[in-house]
């Protein structure tokens, strides 16, 4: 089995913020929207080297979404940035009726998403952000696994044509992507093969799967781990040739268990080739104040909790 290492821990924020500062230099069309959070979302170069390109909008998310529509029919390409519980669930009438009811080619890009947020609580800890999203029509939904895979991430929507809900996090977490792969909107990508079960993942849970992976070969385990970072469209071919050969799969998210990637993996599976599948997610709750590793933990959403699922869904097949 492959085995993938890292060298360094860097949170996803900043590759988004690093591509946004790429993004400047080589497309003008590029402008940044902030709702008072610039440190927060790494848009400190942008604004540094392209101020006549970066509206600072304050505390009125509502207000950003409906001026980046707006820009959007002047033809910018706007990103707006803020927390994921500002991005979607503050806003979402404005993204529905503005953005994607008229199909607009502005770029939601969310920080510190999920139970890592951490300390912040759960005021912040926003596990429904997916679904809302994933619901609009045309709305593009991406969930990136580490600094390389956010920032190829940022690049790649600058130059596709539609509403995209891109969505990262605050902590620093392994880099473990190849900095040369290539980000293709709506493509999986598998990471091991194996035999016995298929574990398809998202976002920081795809590091987990690795990690769990590895503790299953030690088991006898045959895993094939499946990075999905867009979770819509969703790469249903490769889900499906993958359970043709394991026979049962399961989903990792930090996301709530309803309405996130593993709802959609669930009907894929029900439309196609139905499947024994475990879901590893937030059990329907809303997060509480502790450190990443510790809601990870007690949420059960780590490598122990994948591990766990694997062999009760193989006892399925």
């Amino acid at each position: 089995m492959k085995k993938y290492t890292f060298t360094e821990k860097k949170d996803t924020r900043s590759g988004f913020g690093d591509g946004l500062t790429e993004l400047g230099k080589k497309n003008p069309n590029v402008v940044a929207l902030c709702a008072d959070l610039i440190g927060s979302l790494k848009m400190g170069d942008f604004k540094k080297n392209h101020p006549e390109r970066f509206f600072q909008i304050g505390i009125a998310e509502a207000n950003m979404m409906s001026i980046a529509a707006g820009m959007a029919i002047g033809g910018k390409i706007p990103f707006t940035g803020t927390f994921a519980n500002f991005s979607t669930g503050r806003v979402y009438d404005q993204i529905r009726q503005c953005i994607a009811y008229s199909d607009k080619n502005v770029k939601i890009c969310a920080s510190h998403a999920g139970l890592t947020l951490g300390e912040d609580g759960a005021t912040h800890q926003i596990l429904e952000d997916i679904g809302l999203m994933k619901m609009l029509p045309g709305m593009t939904v991406i969930n990136t696994c580490d600094y390389n895979q956010t920032k190829a991430a940022t690049l790649a929507i600058a130059d596709f044509e539609g509403p995209v809900y891109l969505r990262f996090g605050r902590p620093k977490v392994p880099v473990f992507m190849p900095t040369e792969e290539p980000f293709v909107i709506g493509k999986a990508i598998q990471l091991t093969e194996g035999s016995d079960v298929t574990i398809v993942a998202t976002g920081h849970l795809v590091w987990e799967a690795l990690q769990a992976s590895e503790q299953l070969e030690a088991k006898g385990i045959s895993a094939e781990v499946i990075n999905i970072h867009t979770i819509k469209p969703l790469d249903e071919a490769a889900i499906l040739k993958s359970v043709a050969k394991t026979g049962c799969i399961v989903t990792a998210e930090e996301h709530n268990k309803f309405g996130g990637l593993g709802e959609s993996v669930a009907r894929c599976l029900s439309e196609n080739n139905p499947t024994p599948q475990e879901f590893v997610a937030v059990n329907d709750s809303f997060g509480e104040s502790a450190t990443p590793f510790e809601l990870m933990e007690k949420y059960q959403i780590n490598d122990t909790a994948i591990v766990k699922a694997v062999e009760k869904v193989m006892a399925r097949k």
